[in-house]
């Protein structure tokens, strides 16, 4: 364990995905046979804490999994992150159902399963073992996520939120004890109404003056943003292959980076070239990049 290094405990879900491949997404009242099927290991939390081990952080995951997770369990393992907090007693583990078209665009019909099965107790058991200046990763694929967000502003860890996917409780939820939220166009959308990336960030801000900003905006880039400065940088240019694990790759580098101390810019680029790799491989966790495999399409990316 890197305990030189700052604690990340990324407190999320874990989950089966079925992908299948088609030519074009289902309509309503239409049936197709898939050109593929794969079954493997996703859920936004299993993908960032695996982005945020192979970024290089001290990872820890909380979540909760059925019998039939425990692989899940072994993968984050082997990545390096910690699952002392990784209950194994729910009922089925959450699943997920992926279509990807062949333009390599996704949609996805979610299960919560066992992520849906997190108690309050088991939610202050875990929080219990951090401490203030811990990093917090959350996302919206688990229950009890305004009690998380609560107890670790109590404990005074830094809050990190990624608002996916939207849901009318978190619509409702107050956001002020996030430090850093990172979401895409279509969240900033139905977050704040505006579709414009200023109008977004300036309505955001406007709600929470002490939030710090990162909205995705796909080949457009990505845009960052508090009260006091602004920062954007461009999308790397790639044939993508599957966007599944875009935004979970771009989400767990940038925290990995600014976690570290580096500055949000090069936090930015990194989380977007990062990116860039998983969409030009097929798979959702297992098209992560590792730190090597950055550090050498930054380098040829340069040249």
């Amino acid at each position: 364990m890197k305990n030189n290094m700052i604690s990340i405990l990324n407190f999320g879900s874990l989950n089966i995905d079925h992908v299948y491949h088609v030519a074009s997404f289902v309509r309503p009242g239409e049936t197709v046979s898939s050109l593929r099927y794969d079954r493997i290991p996703g859920g936004k939390g299993l993908n960032q804490s695996v982005t945020l081990a192979r970024a290089g952080a001290n990872v820890f995951h909380a979540g909760k999994v059925g019998s039939d997770g425990k692989f899940l369990v072994e993968l984050l393992r082997r990545d390096g992150v910690n699952t002392d907090w990784v209950a194994e007693n729910g009922s089925v583990t959450g699943h997920a159902c992926i279509q990807v078209d062949e333009n390599g665009q996704n949609c996805i019909v979610l299960h919560g399963g066992a992520n849906r099965e997190i108690t309050v107790d088991e939610v202050h058991q875990v929080l219990d073992a951090f401490h203030a200046g811990d990093w917090l990763v959350l996302q919206n694929e688990i229950s009890c996520l305004p009690e998380i967000v609560q107890a670790a502003a109590e404990r005074e860890l830094v809050i990190v939120l990624n608002p996916s996917p939207i849901t009318p409780d978190l619509l409702k939820m107050d956001l002020s004890p996030v430090s850093y939220l990172l979401l895409n166009e279509t969240e900033g959308k139905d977050l704040t109404g505006e579709t414009q990336p200023q109008k977004i960030t300036a309505a955001l801000l406007g709600r929470y003056p002490n939030l710090k900003i990162v909205l995705t905006l796909g080949g457009d880039g990505a845009l960052y943003a508090d009260a006091a400065s602004s920062v954007s940088v461009p999308a790397c240019s790639v044939q993508a292959v599957d966007t599944t694990a875009a935004g979970d790759t771009f989400t767990g580098y940038f925290i990995a980076a600014v976690s570290a101390g580096e500055p949000v810019r090069e936090a930015l680029i990194r989380a977007s070239q990062a990116a860039a790799i998983a969409v030009s491989r097929p798979g959702a966790s297992i098209s992560i990049p590792n730190k090597q495999e950055l550090d050498d399409f930054r380098q040829v990316f340069a040249e």
